[in-house]
Order: C-alpha cells, then structure tokens, then sequence
C-alpha cells in the first residue's frame, strides 16, 4: 500500500471537524442500504446486526454517525465502514545522473515519481499521495525551427543558415544529446492572402527578385543530429511572397504538433521554435477566403508539404493550446519588437510557452534560444487529464527553499534548476459514485514533459456485505426481497421492514388501524408513518433523539431536565422517564445519593453542622454555609482573616500586593463609594462589618459575606479614611505671633518696672531734699571745677635774669 494513506485519513478527519454541522448527513439522507449509506459520507456507517432496531424504527436508522451507532449499542464488528486506499503499481525512483555519465535511453531516465498508482475512492474521503519532480541533468532534447519565409524575412533566412552548427555547439553546453530540425510556412495559397495570378504563383515577388512559390507549411528537415544537414538544407531555402501582413504560423504549428512520425519527435523535451516579423491568423479568418471547414487537428503531411490549407479553417487558440499540450511541445516564440505586445498575450494562453525579442536580422537568435530553454526548463506545472463527474483533486506544492503554494499555485514550482528536487501533495476526492461505478483513469504530468503519472480510481459503492447478500431470501417475507447487512433490500414494487407489503397496500385503512393506539389517537401518535401496518417512526435531524415504540409514543429526548441537561447527565431517558444511574435519583437524576460531595476537611458530613441531602449540605446553624457548612463570615477573626488581601486588591499595598493575584484571587472585590453603599445585615445571608487600619494608620472599612451561590464577596470601600495632617502656616505665624507679643510684653512690663522704679527714686529724693540741714545756697558737696597749679622753677628763672 502507498504510504501516505493514513496521513490522508488524518487530514480529511481534521477538514470535517471543521465543517459546521447542519445536522446528521447520515439520517437525512434516508439510506435504504449498505451501499447507499456509505456514498452519503466519511463519517457515515451501516449496523449489519439483526437485532440492532428498535420497534418502530426504520431501516433506514441503521445508517448513522459512527460515534452514534456505538451509543446506540451497535458493536465494532457489526459496524460497516469502508476506508479508501492506494497502491503504488509503478514507482521508479528519479533519476540520479551527472553529465559525462553512461548516456542512457530517454525510456530509462525517470523524471517523476511514482509512475502509476491506484486508488480505491469512497465518497467524501480524499486519497493524498506525494508526486515528486526532479529535473534530470544531460536530458535529451530535441528542437524544431519553424520559420516565416515570407518576403520580410529574407535578411533572416541569411543567418539562419549557419544556426545549426553554431546552436549544436552552444546545445552541448546543456545536454549531449541534442537533435535539431527545419520547417517553413508563409500562407494558406487561395485568395485573398496570395496572388493566385499564373505569374505570381510561380514569382510572388516583384522585380527581378528570384522567390519560390508560395506555400503553407513545409517540413524541410526531420530531426536530426547532423548540424551541418541542417546548414545545407536551410542553406537552399528561397523567400516566398504573400498579399497581407498577418501569416499562417497557426497551420503550421499544428502540423508539427501532430505530426511526430514525418518531425521525428522523440519522448523527450520538445522544443518548438517559431520565427517571425509578423502577426497571426486564427480560426474565422479562413472564411476571407472562403474556408469555413474547421481545423480537424489532424496530420495533412504528404511529400512534407501540408495540402489542406485550402480546405481546412485555420486552428483556434484553444485547439492549439490542447494540441501542444497532448504533444508535449513547449514554444519559444523569436519575435521582432514591432509585434511583442500580441505574442506576449499569445504566451499568457498558452502553457509553457516563451516570448523572446528577435533582432532585425535573427542575428541573436542562438541566445534568445538559449534564454528561453533555461526560462521554460526552471518551471514545472502539473496538469491533469479530465476528471470524472464528481471527482475534485487538489494540489500542495513544496519547492525550492522551503516555499510552498495552495490552489492553483499549488500546480507549479519556480526557479528550479537541473538537480532539483520538488514534491507536490495531490488530494482526489470522490463526492458520489459514477454511474455504474465503473474505474475511471485519470493522467498528471508536468506540462513540457512526455512522463505523465497514470492512476486508476475505483469506486466503493457498495459494502463487503453486499457480496454475501441472499436473493429472494425466506426472512424478506417469502423471497420479495434481497437480504443483506442485516436487512432486506426489497424488490420492486414491495415495502416494509421485511417486505410484506406491496406498494398498492399502504393507504388502505384496514391497515391504519394497527397503527393507532385507540381510536382517538392519530395514526404513529403523529411521530411517524404508517407502512405495511407498522409504524415507522420518524427522525429527527439530532441523531441522538430517536421516536421508538409500537406506534411512536415514546421518545428519547422528552424527559425532565437538570441544569438544562436530559436527566441531569445522570441517566438516560426511556419512553419520556428518567432512568437513573447508580447513586442518582429524582424525576430529573440531580439528585446524587453519594455523600462524598458533603464532607468537610474534618471528615465530618457537612461539618456536624447540617445534613447532606442530594449531594448537598443543607446547613442547620445559620452562622454557617458554604458546599460543606465550614463558611462562617460573621465569626470572630474574619477581618483579619482577610485584611492583607483586601488591602492589597483594593488599594496595591499591604505585605501581600507582591503575590496578590496568587495568594487573594478567592473572592469577588465589589467597589463602593463611601460607608453608606456598603450592604447592610439583614439580606439574604449574613455578613460580616469590617474596619482595619493599614501601615501609614490610614482606616479602610469593607463587609464580608458567602452569597448563596457559595461565592465569597467582598464590598470595600474605594477611599482611606486617613486622620488629617497638622496645618503647619497657622502654627508657624501664631508661634511668631506668640513670640511677639510675648516679647512685647515683657518690654511694656519692663518700661513699667522702669518707670515705677524712677519715679520712686525722684519721691526719695525730693523726700530728701526736704529733709536736708544744710544752706540751700552752699551745697556742701559742692566743689569748684577751678584749679589753680604753679610751676615751681618760674620764680627761680625770673630771679636768675
């Protein structure tokens, strides 16, 4: 088997989850059998076991989601699900070959991996392989020179004549095996494209200009080796004459396409280069001249002359493109300047196809060869051959350097040279079986190139257990049917689970009445339809949600809810009752009799402070709540409990602001504006009031509490309430003040002192005065401020003179 087979399965399960689900594909599709139920889809798989329905469901309920089928009690071994496969018939490896080896056969070198492969398809699931490409060094090629001999070109001709030694020579650099040929065209040879005058078709040309008669297309050389041949034969070429400027390249191109045997195409590269100085005719000019038959696409070749262009329309773009395509033929087109713009448009529809300015005189045409080989050689795009109706492929490229295209870029890989080695993923997908299922065979090559990857595709479109089905079987009611996978395909014209009816029967009212339950009731209760006598009940686009019963009363999906869940997740729902799970009971399975739910961390159920009652602590003291009655919020220590985590949500600090988010995420932090919004006791479970003060001796006030959904909250106040700061200006001015006035003070008090005590000191003194006994005209302490002083030597000097 081919490798990539699981990798193939892996992506389509990836793709189909990622589909939106409109529904079960599988029930809505009413399969009557294996074989139809698995052309539905991937995900779709048939029961095969005999006891597998239930009454009142139809046969079609067998087919069903894998995953559905198992809950409904469908074992592995009875579930039929075909898986897709590949096999690699042909796989070769590529080859590995430098130039200057063993030259081998073009049949021996192998370019492309695998060769042949087949795949069985079943309907929605893609086969992916890997196809690799790697461009073989010294690779065979052959070249064929397809030029306009019409008057303008006669410059050309001249130096197209030496081309074949001179290309062989600069050939060689690319490959060792290299094979060169010549052709010529000018017009179609009726009116109005040449001069059918006697003169003119034997001289189209004017004056004393010696020219050949004119033509459409000419083999004037089959492939060959021999450069010089080439020389020679081109060298005897004479320039021919036409009445209007576009020419019959499109004629001539088609014959080389389609004529390999007279051009000597080999499987190898094809190269087909085209030499001209003027535009095109197409299909529809041929009516100018009265031509209206379209190009049949065939080969005219007799004597190496085409002898049709008279009869035949020229070919159309398309039937070109198809042409070159199927021969393998990549273009090079050497056009002059004046008419790049029309070519280059021509090369955008034609795959594989080149575009190169050619000099007046095709004096550059070795290297515009060249160029366009190495151009056209350094790209690989992958095409397919028509797929069959309802069959998709899709490509994944992964070139050089890692890069990698989806889509239609997927096809292709760029820049690569002689050596190099891409790979592309290719997916097919099957949506339906042909008609008949027969194998389909489908052909990927790399447009250029002669290999081509052949895949034979087989179709599952029916199960294995078809192959063991019973014709006319006893169990489908006396041979009116075929049985099968568990269950009978009726033959025509019958009906019913196990074919007892015919399709004349099943309106008629005798049998209505087996399927009410009374007479009041509606036939299958309105869940289903009356066949046969039986009823069948009808499905719902949930494939878990089924109607069953003798006549569609009971359903799956009717039952009580818990937590918007059918029976709580707990049970399964039977005839629209719960049926509960081990440790479940109520009408809706909530409520759980185990009492693991209800243990506190002391072991004790709903800690000695309540009764455990479906898996629930009903908490009897009312200070206490919580899953298992351990909450107490309006206990001592609570505030403290929870200062530091408080602190550090609601306000970023405290000692715990570094492992906040770790350590104080267990709480809801509800922030109010002041006091007042704070929850007050009173509501619908207790809580506790909290003050705390904070480092910087700031208050924070918040309330505590568990509400009833056993979440913890806590409601704080958003601003510190923090004692106010010294008013520092009034202190300062009245300290100076006080200083003042103090200072004030003490001078007026010491003034005071001052002139108490002068004024007792004048009282003692004029008390004094009053008292005194002496003259008050001599003061007795009186002392004269006169002093009379003698110098003791004046007398002696006088006595002396």
């Amino acid at each position: 088997m081919y490798p990539h087979t699981n990798l193939s399965l892996g992506v389509y399960n990836e793709f189909a989850s990622l589909q939106p689900s409109e529904g079960n594909e599988c029930i809505k599709a009413n399969a009557k059998s294996c074989g139809e139920c698995i052309q539905v889809g991937a995900k779709c798989g048939w029961c095969t076991d005999p006891e597998f329905l239930k009454q009142g469901e139809a046969t079609s309920t067998r087919c069903d989601e894998l995953e559905s089928l198992r809950k409904r009690g469908c074992s592995g071994a009875k579930v039929e699900n075909p898986r897709g496969s590949q096999e690699a018939l042909k796989n070769k490896t590529v080859t590995n070959r430098n130039k200057g080896a063993k030259k081998l056969r073009p049949e021996d070198i192998t370019q492309i991996q695998p060769q042949k492969l087949t795949l069985s398809l079943r309907s929605g699931e893609p086969q992916s392989f890997n196809l690799k490409f790697k461009r073989a060094e010294d690779y065979p090629i052959d070249l064929y020179y397809l030029m306009d001999l019409s008057y303008s070109m006669k410059d050309d001709l001249e130096n197209v004549k030496n081309l074949g030694t001179q290309l062989m020579l600069e050939m060689s650099k690319i490959t060792s095996d290299f094979r060169i040929g010549f052709g010529s065209f000018v017009e179609k040879t009726v009116m109005p494209y040449i001069s059918t005058t006697p003169a003119k078709l034997l001289n189209p040309c004017t004056g004393d200009q010696n020219c050949t008669s004119p033509f459409s297309y000419k083999n004037v050389l089959k492939l060959t080796s021999n450069g010089q041949e080439f020389n020679t034969l081109v060298g005897r070429q004479q320039i021919s004459g036409n009445l209007d400027s576009p020419e019959g390249g499109f004629d001539a191109i088609m014959q080389v396409a389609v004529c390999g045997e007279h051009i000597g195409w080999r499987n190898v590269t094809r190269l087909l280069v085209f030499s001209t100085d003027a535009g095109f005719h197409f299909a529809g000019d041929g009516k100018l001249g009265g031509i209206v038959l379209p190009n049949d696409g065939k080969c005219h070749l007799e004597n190496n002359m085409y002898t049709m262009s008279h009869y035949y329309d020229y070919p159309s773009i398309a039937h070109l493109v198809q042409k070159l395509s199927d021969n393998n033929i990549q273009t090079i087109f050497a056009i002059t300047e004046e008419f790049q713009p029309v070519y280059k448009e021509l090369k955008n529809l034609i795959p594989k196809s080149a575009v190169g300015t050619l000099s007046a005189n095709s004096s550059n045409v070795i290297n515009l060869i060249i160029d366009a080989y190495n151009s056209l050689s350094s790209e690989v795009i992958l095409e397919n051959s028509k797929l069959a109706e309802g069959v998709t492929i899709a490509y994944q490229s992964r070139c050089k350097n890692g890069v990698t295209g989806e889509g239609e870029m997927g096809r292709k890989c760029s820049n690569i040279s002689i050596g190099d080695e891409v790979s592309f993923t290719i997916s097919i997908t099957a949506k339906q079986c042909p008609k008949m299922g027969k194998p389909e065979t489908i052909k990927i090559k790399p447009l250029g190139f002669t290999e081509e990857l052949e895949i034979a595709l087989n179709f599952i479109c029916e199960c294995d257990c078809h192959k063991n089905g019973t014709e006319n079987s006893e169990i489908c009611h006396k041979g009116n049917g075929t049985y099968e996978c568990g269950a009978c395909r009726c033959n025509e014209g019958r009906i019913g689970r196990h074919c007892e009816c015919s399709t004349n029967e099943v309106t008629s009212e005798d049998l209505d009445k087996n399927c009410r339950k009374d007479n009041g009731t509606d036939i299958c209760s309105n869940n289903g339809d009356c066949v046969c006598g039986t009823c069948e009940c009808k499905k719902r686009e949930n494939p878990e949600e089924r109607y069953r019963g003798k006549f569609c009363d009971c359903d799956n999906f009717n039952c009580d809810r818990s937590n918007n869940k059918l029976c709580g997740g707990h049970g399964r729902c039977e005839c629209r009752v719960c049926i509960c799970d081990a440790n479940w009971t109520g009408s809706a399975c909530d409520c759980s009799l185990d009492t693991k739910t209800c243990l506190a961390s002391n072991k004790q159920i709903c800690n000695g402070r309540g009764t455990c009652e479906c898996g629930t602590c009903k908490c009897t003291d009312p200070k206490f709540q919580g899953p298992t009655c351990e909450i107490c919020p309006t206990c001592p220590g609570v505030c403290a409990e929870h200062k530091e985590c408080v602190q550090c949500r609601a306000f970023g600090t405290g000692e715990k602001k570094e492992t906040c988010e770790r350590d104080c995420s267990y709480f809801n932090l509800i922030k109010v504006k002041d006091r007042d919004k704070l929850p007050q006791p009173g509501q619908a479970f207790p809580l506790m009031h909290c003050k705390e003060r904070d480092a910087n001796d700031c208050w924070f006030y918040y309330t505590y509490a568990v509400n009833n959904n056993t979440e913890k909250e806590v409601h704080v106040v958003e601003t510190l309430d923090c004692p106010a700061g010294p008013d520092i200006i009034p202190i300062v001015a009245g300290v100076v003040a006080g200083i003042v006035l103090i200072g004030l003070a003490l001078l007026l008090i010491w003034k005071l002192l001052m002139i108490i005590h002068d004024r007792r000191e004048f009282a003692k003194f004029e008390k004094e005065k009053m008292n005194a006994k002496w003259d008050t005209q001599d003061n007795p302490i009186y002392k004269s401020p006169i002093n009379k002083f003698q110098n003791p030597i004046y007398g002696r000097k006088a006595a002396v003179l």
